[in-house]
This record gives structure tokens, sequence and C-alpha cells, in this order.
């Protein structure tokens, strides 16, 4: 009997549905009675802030490739009308859930709780005048009234600017109406918190602009007012070959984006159908980029909620990570390393270790150079002035990747910080988005021995960000790895390609070949009867090639584990194409990003770490690395503690049906309920106990750990 064409459409599931599919997962934890009240609202905004993104990019992508001609269909073997149509379909039910999850359910449990969000006509004699305050005081000082007529044209409204629009009658020519709009500053919080006793308060901020249109709109009746939002195409288009100044070329896109194309409305559902109607006209949009919401336009603005509440009781219960512990042989950290490898599982382990790393060698004088890739930090990056720090003394090279997407900004005033500490900058390579994680060290050692350490990690050097995203990070200094980080320095600041980069994986050059390699090897070892296992954990998986292989395996016998926290274009379960591939989303605390792939290569295990997904821009349009671990028990401890702990996850993990929607692992299983306390596991809960000294290794219902284990600093447990 022949076996399925793997390259059949049926075999692949559509990536912008993938993507909603995960935003959905996202929707699901805010509407999750088992998570504090407060973190449910994050969770909202996350979704409503991840929606505008799609808009930004993916959609107004889509939009652009329809009108420019595109008729090539994807994998899915969807046409771009369809593919559109799906994502009208998907976002507008998507959008009416979020809704009924704030109106229903969030908003709710907020006011039993004490944090309440009021309309004007909810508001008491003390609340009005405050409010009459705030708007003569702050508002209406910033506020500047427009109506559209032949001299005064629609003003532009930059993305994602709240705005009021006004349907107006001069009364001195009653018979005709007018468009009025106003924009909500941005100097001020969206929401505007209340004066109050027993309760925390708030109305939103665009409530009281319509509530004081009167003040700016002499002459005029107002006939309605709705608050509305348009979203604008945030793509970069960058002729980079052509540009004589890169820096300078983002700047200047970076305006324009302000002003691209618009891609969607978002607008009060009881707004006046004429009003609806004038800006849908007005922004050029057709009536499936119309998004009527029936409540605040804009979700993502109740993050301020949950910053201005205190109610620790609400929130996640804080956490104090894992501190690395030199052991009592070394007297640094560089002597640390000369011994062993040091793997760190951030946020449960400290990124202070990374960044005291590069701290130490600014200030240390036996370190000689830092060499450092940037591609998104924090705004208060501890990191960067280090950099500037070390350059008045020692050679500084600094890899900032202007072109990282809602980050560019920040990048160029951080890329000129730096050239301006005498640093010296480069901004990669044309074509190529500088996306690897690697920072490292040349060091005159007490021995007299010159010696290379380097970090190579999964995630950003962004502190912020460290202590909510899950990723991994290696401090080495094994003499292989750290002389192909070299060369991969080479590479980004001269061009200067390397015969190979061993052990290293890197994008664009190998990585791909490499992957595709590394998966035919466990088909190999599957058709010959040794062991044979993939466990992959990524952000996503999207790359044709990549599926094919992993299919092909899945035909030899390999058994195959995907951890894919978002976007998946792989069909699971589909006999005799995916039989012995299962897929699963862990969507918690935590936003999932680290990469990480095992393979069980016969018994002679081998694993690797790093930044890059198996997608095509990362395998062929960035310059991404992928290390291996070579320390046994570091090995060790990423296949049996981490790995295996997100397998036998039972409580925020979901499992991937082959008709592409995600069910619960338990309703996967064929249970009727939900783990009972006893038996629900989860990963990062579990990752969280045992940073904190309060879960036993064994713990993992899967896969007990063995006895005998490493710490992170080399130690015997």
């Amino acid at each position: 009997m022949a076996r399925p064409a793997l390259d059949n459409s049926t075999n692949y599931i559509n990536r912008e549905a993938s993507w909603l599919a995960f935003n959905r997962r996202v929707l699901e934890e805010a509407e999750d009675a088992g998570n504090p009240a407060l973190e449910r609202l994050k969770f909202l905004a996350i979704t409503a802030s991840n929606l505008d993104e799609f808009f930004e990019v993916r959609v107004a992508g889509l939009v652009q490739q329809i009108e420019d001609g595109y008729t090539e269909a994807g994998p899915d073997g969807l046409t771009l009308l369809e593919e559109r149509e799906v994502v009208s379909r998907e976002t507008h039910e998507l959008v009416d859930d979020q809704y009924r999850c704030w109106n229903e359910q969030l908003r709710p449990v907020l006011t039993e709780n004490g944090i309440r969000v009021l309309g004007l006509h909810e508001l008491d004699t003390r609340a009005r005048e405050f409010v009459d305050q705030y708007c003569e005081r702050e508002l209406d000082l910033l506020l500047t009234p427009v109506t559209v007529d032949p001299a005064h044209p629609f003003p532009r409204v930059i993305n994602k600017a709240l705005c009021v629009a006004f349907l107006l009658r001069r009364r001195r020519r009653a018979s005709m109406t007018y468009t009025g709009v106003v924009t909500v500053p941005r100097a001020l919080p969206r929401l505007v918190r209340l004066p109050s006793e027993g309760t925390v308060d708030f109305i939103f901020l665009a409530d009281l602009v319509a509530h004081h249109a009167s003040r700016m709109y002499h002459g005029y009746d107002i006939v309605s007012a709705a608050a509305f939002r348009v979203t604008r195409n945030s793509n970069l288009y960058l002729a980079e070959e052509e540009s004589r100044n890169l820096l300078e070329s983002v700047r200047t896109e970076l305006h324009n984006r302000r002003k691209g194309d618009a891609v969607r409305l978002e607008i009060e559902s009881d707004a006046d159908p004429e009003i609806i109607e004038r800006l849908r006209t007005n922004f050029e949009l057709e009536p499936w980029q119309v998004f009527p919401v029936n409540g605040p336009v804009n979700l993502s603005r109740l993050f301020n909620i949950y910053e201005q509440t205190e109610h620790p009781e609400l929130k996640f219960k804080p956490f104090n990570p894992r501190e690395l512990r030199l052991t009592a042989k070394s007297q640094d950290l560089f002597e640390e390393l000369r011994r062993h490898d040091v793997l760190l599982h951030h946020p449960f382990d400290s990124y202070d270790a990374v960044v005291s790393f590069i701290e130490a060698a600014a200030e240390d004088p036996l370190v000689l150079s830092i060499k450092q890739t940037l591609y998104r930090t924090s705004e208060h990056s501890l990191i960067v002035p280090s950099l500037m720090a070390a350059a008045a003394k020692k050679e500084v090279t600094a890899v900032v990747e202007l072109k990282a997407r809602f980050d560019e900004a920040s990048n160029i005033r951080w890329a000129r910080d730096l050239e301006d500490a005498g640093v010296q900058v480069f901004h990669g390579l044309v074509g190529l988005k500088t996306h690897c994680k690697l920072s490292l060290l040349v060091r005159h050692d007490p021995d007299g021995v010159m010696r290379r350490y380097a970090h190579l990690g999964s995630g950003n050097y962004n502190t912020t960000t460290a202590r909510i995203y899950t990723d991994l990070s290696l401090l080495t200094a094994d003499p292989q790895i750290t002389a192909a980080v070299h060369d991969v320095f080479s590479f980004l600041t001269a061009y200067a390609e390397h015969p190979n980069y061993d052990p290293l994986l890197v994008a664009p050059l190998n990585l791909a070949e490499h992957s595709l390699a590394l998966i035919a090897r466990e088909a190999e070892h599957a058709r010959h009867g040794r062991p044979a296992r993939i466990i992959a954990k990524m952000n996503a998986l999207l790359d044709k090639n990549i599926i094919m292989a992993l299919y092909q395996a899945s035909q030899a016998g390999v058994k195959i584990d995907l951890i894919v926290r978002g976007t998946c274009a792989l069909r699971p379960g589909v006999r005799g194409v995916s039989d012995h591939i299962r897929v699963r989303s862990v969507v918690g605390r935590f936003l999932e990003h680290s990469r990480i792939y095992y393979f069980a290569n016969g018994g002679q295990e081998e694993t690797y770490v790093g930044s890059a997904d198996w997608m095509p821009r990362n395998l062929y349009e960035r310059v991404e690395v992928i290390f291996p671990v070579k320390d046994e028990l570091l090995r060790e401890r990423i296949h049996q503690e981490i790995l295996e702990a997100y397998l036998a996850d039972n409580v925020k993990s979901r499992i991937l049906q082959k008709d592409g929607s995600y069910v619960r692992t338990w309703q996967a299983q064929g249970k009727r309920k939900a783990p009972v306390a006893s038996t629900a596991f989860s990963a990062q809960e579990f990752f969280l106990r045992l940073a904190e000294g309060k879960q036993a290794l064994d713990a993992i219902p899967a896969a007990p750990v063995p006895k005998g284990r490493r710490t992170l600093a080399g130690k015997e447990r």
C-alpha cells in the first residue's frame, strides 16, 4: 500500500488560524477561575495586545498581498482570499469572546473584590466633583477638537491612537450633520483613578472626553459620540541594499509606520451607524475590518488596573528565583566556568548571573575584550551601561539589531549611546536580522593563559522579560564552543564565512541542513531498531521541510513529542503520516520562550538549545545560533527535569488535535473531569517549587529524576 503524500495540503494547518488558536488559549487563562482575578485581567489585556500585533503585521501583510495580486496558496492549500475569510471569521468570534469575558466574568469578579470600573452615571457627588476638576485642570488643556468640513480635512489619526468621534449638528444649520474627532491625549492614563473609600475605583478617560465634548463644540448639538481606534500596517519596508545608513533608514520608516494604511477599526458597538460608516469610508476599510465592541475600546488598557491596584491576594504569589552559588573551590565565576559549564533555567534561576557575567567582564582588568549581541533589551538595561563603561578601558563590540519589531526606536537610542561611549557598534548583515543571543569575553587569566568565556541563550538580554519568560542560558569556557562563537561574531561584523561553525548550528548557513539531518538520523535509528526519540520545544513550527522530515520520521516509527507554544502548521495524528507525533502547548503564568531540541540518537543522546524556532524566518532570514549541551549532567537536567516536566503537565497544557483544535490534556486522555489536586501537575509550578527548595526532584509523575544530580554550580544534591 502506497504511503500518503506528505506534501498534501490536508496535512498542514493554516498559519493564521493556528496563531488565533494560540491567542484563544491565552483567553482561556483569563476565563479560568483558578487563576487570581487580577492575573485573569492581565491575560485578557495580553490577548488584546497580541491581537493588535496580529493586525499590524500579519493581517496587514495579507491585505497587502491581496492588493498586489498574489495568488499562490500556502502549504495548507488556502488561497489568500480564503485565508482572509478565515481570519475575518475567527477574529470577530475572538473579539466577541474577549468582551464576553470582560462583561460577564472579570468585571463582576473585580467588583466583588472592591475593584470597580464605573460609568459617568455611576459616580457619586465626590467622584463627580473630582472628574470636573480633573478635566478642567488636566484634560481640557490637552484636547484639540476637529470638525470635518471643506476647510478642515479629516485629521491624520496615528496608529492605535484612542479617539472619540462625534456626530454634530450646527445650531444655525440644523439640516446638516458634521463629523467631529478628538484624539484622547496619550500623556494621560487611559484609566483615571477616582477618590474612594473601601473600594478601588476607575473611569475610562475616553468617557471623560465624551462627557466634556459640549465645552469643545460650542454652537453644536452633539447627536452622538463613540470612542474608536484605528490599527495601521506596521511592517517596515526597507531597501537595505540601497540604504547608505541603515540606522537612519529604520528611523525614517518608524515615522512612516505611524501613518501606514489602516487595517482595522474598533468602535463602540452602540455607535450611531452613520458615524461607523463615515469612519469606515474615511479609512478605506471593508466591512469585515470593522469591529464593534461591547465595552472599552482597546482592552489592553486594562493593564492599568493591574498596575495601579495592590491587592496581592488577587495576584500570583511573588517568588524569589534561585541564585547561582559557586562551589567552595571557586573564587569567582570565571574559575567556576573553568571547572564546568553552568546551565540556568530562567526565570526560576535568577538572571542576575548573566548580568553579573557581563558586569564582571566590564570591571575586571583581566578581561581584554567583550563582544555582545543585542536584539531586545529593557528600557532600564543593566547590560548596556556596563558595555558603555567598559569601552573606556577595553575593546567592546556590540551588534545591535535595529529591526527588532516594535523595539526599533529603543534600539536606535541604545546604538547611538553605545557609539558615543566608544563601543564599536554594528547592525548585522544586510537582509538578515541578528537574532542570536551571544556574549563573548577574552580574559588573561591568572595562570597566564588567554581564554574565551561565553554566554549563549534562548532569550534576549532583557532583565524585565527574564522574570516572565522561560529561557535557558549556558555559561561556558569550552574552547570549541567559544571559538565557534568568535567565528559567528566575525560573520556578523565582517561577513566572514568559515568552513564550519562546529559544534554550533548557525542560520542561515547550516541550521536548516543540520536540523533536517538530525531528524533523518532518528528515522534511520528507528528503522534499525535502535533508540529513536525526538522531543522539541519551541515557540512556533512552520517550516514545511522540517515538518515533512518529522512526518518521515514518524512513518519510520520515531516517537516525537513537540512542545509548541504558539503557531503550529504540523497536523498530528494523521493516519500513515503523523501517527507517532504529539503536539502540546503550555500556556500559564510565564511565557514559554525556551527552544530545546532533544534527540535519542541510538542511545548517544544529544541536546541542543538556542535562539531559533523551526520557522522559515529563523532558518533562512536571521542569524541564529543553536548550541549543543555537552555536559552529560546538564543534558540529563534538560531532558529528565525540564522536558519531562512539560510532557507530564496536565494543568496548563493543551493537546493539538488533527482538526487544528486544542483540548486540555485530561480531555485528550478521555477523562471527563480535570485532575484533582493530588494528581494535578503543572510544569511551571513544579519549577517554581523546585527553585524554592519546596519540591523534590522525583516529583514528576511520568519521569522520576535520578538522584545525585548536579546543581547549577556543579555541586551534588
